[in-house]
């Protein structure tokens, strides 16, 4: 792929993804410092945190991407986390960490979104499967190895250490955003005043985008089931491994290698297979895939569970990434900055759903978790499937949802009239969105 801008910027991602490995791992260590035996409990109010600053910023970030320069705006995510790591091998007590990941996590909540959100408006709709595809297998790829860089790193330099190398990640990929030759902009001629009023309005586009567009909302749809049966994994695997296979802390190691070696998998096959099936075909696909995968999962032995892990990672990428593509090709640039915040928002309220979900089915249902987790998925496939019909998006109309002025005294506009109520009629001159059709 001849593109220097998204090169450059494949980079940058890469090398802020192993600081994000190195991020967490010290974490890790430092809750165990910290707290000793309830580490887990910490992580998990880290966790939580996380998800919720995922939500709560994730829209704002969208509205923002819309208005600057996206490459300040990602500059500026990754000084301020280069910054706040630095303040993490100074932490003693648990509210300080707990001020720490927020922090971290609210420009992560600006950073990703903004990224991507940029790969459609650097990318030709040709490239724009295979640059997102990439993206997606070199997030996955770290995502495996990254811990087993970070942990020998951590084990060679120190817990506390870490944090500094760390920090130099995320100044290199500043550095490296920074001295792109091009502005970033989706919307070079707005110029308009911004009030909260409008930032609000906005934020509401973008969520309006999301459920009006029946493709993206069949998709979030789904992304809601591969949510449930992804938290299963991630919440219940250890106590599996560990506890009914009476396994080690290695083998739970390479059992969650295994669901990222699947969803890498995934991402790597998206870029050439992107090109010739609906999106809405493989976001189906992966959502069947992942939910099957766990349904045998309390019965299976070491090498079983490797298996089903894969398919499971498969499955997950396949209902995540072509979602992402889905937005890319249905929304035009100068609003996806808020469709991708908002996508991001409620994406992660899935998980926030999903979390507690797969902690309560694992006290409640001590040897069958995954068991009627997978089945709740597969009843709520069939609801989903009757309810959008997804086989008519296979002759779906093309086209992209866009935002454009509106005048209802210009006679000439015949082919966006709409209505309004009587008070909405008073607003002679406004702004809505509009699906515009393409042959």
């Amino acid at each position: 792929m001849q593109n220097s801008i998204f090169a450059r910027l494949y980079f940058a991602q890469a090398i802020n993804l192993i600081g994000d490995s190195l991020t967490w791992l010290g974490l890790a260590l430092l809750s165990f410092e910290l707290a000793g035996e309830r580490s887990g409990s910490v992580l998990a109010g880290g966790l939580t945190l996380r998800v919720l600053s995922f939500v709560i910023f994730a829209p704002i970030a969208g509205v923002i991407a819309d208005r600057v320069d996206r490459r300040w705006l990602m500059v500026g995510t990754h000084l301020a986390r280069m910054i706040i790591t630095c303040f993490l091998p100074f932490v003693v007590n648990i509210w300080q960490f707990y001020l720490v990941v927020l922090s971290l996590n609210i420009f992560s909540a600006f950073f990703t979104p903004t990224f991507t959100a940029t790969i459609p408006l650097i990318i030709s709709s040709e490239e724009r499967s295979g640059a997102m595809s990439l993206s997606s297998a070199t997030y996955q790829l770290l995502g495996v190895i990254g811990p087993g860089i970070a942990g020998g790193l951590a084990a060679w330099i120190g817990t506390k250490e870490i944090f500094f190398v760390d920090a130099l990640t995320f100044l290199i990929a500043a550095i490296m955003i920074a001295t792109l030759s091009e502005q970033l902009i989706a919307q070079p001629s707005s110029s308009h005043l911004k009030t909260f009023g409008s930032t609000l309005k906005d934020i509401h586009v973008g969520t309006l985008c999301l459920f009006k567009d029946q493709p993206i909302r069949y998709a979030l749809s789904l992304q809601l089931i591969a949510a449930i049966a992804g938290a299963e994994i991630i919440v219940n695997s250890v106590s599996y491994v560990q506890g009914i296979l009476h396994l080690g802390k290695l083998e739970y190691g390479y059992v969650m290698s295994a669901f990222g070696v699947g969803a890498t998998i995934a991402s790597i096959s998206l870029i050439n297979l992107n090109q010739h099936l609906r999106q809405t075909v493989f976001v189906g696909l992966g959502v069947v895939l992942i939910t099957l995968s766990i349904l045998p999962a309390n019965w299976s032995n070491f090498n079983a569970l490797m298996i089903l892990w894969i398919v499971a990672g498969i499955g997950q990428t396949l209902v995540n990434l072509p979602t992402q593509t889905l937005i890319a090709d249905r929304i035009s640039s100068e609003i996806q900055g808020r469709v991708y915040g908002a996508h991001f928002a409620w994406s992660h309220l899935w998980w926030f759903i999903s979390y507690p979900l797969a902690g309560w089915m694992s006290s409640h249902f001590v040897n069958s978790y995954f068991f009627y987790s997978s089945l709740a998925g597969i009843v709520l496939i069939f609801c989903v499937y009757l309810i959008f019909k997804p086989e008519k998006y296979l002759k779906l109309e093309s086209g992209q949802w866009h935002e454009h002025p509106h005048n209802h005294l210009d006679g000439h506009d015949d082919s966006h009239q709409h209505y309004h109520s009587l008070g909405q009629l008073q607003v002679i001159s406004h702004e809505h969105i509009h699906f515009h059709k393409t042959k």
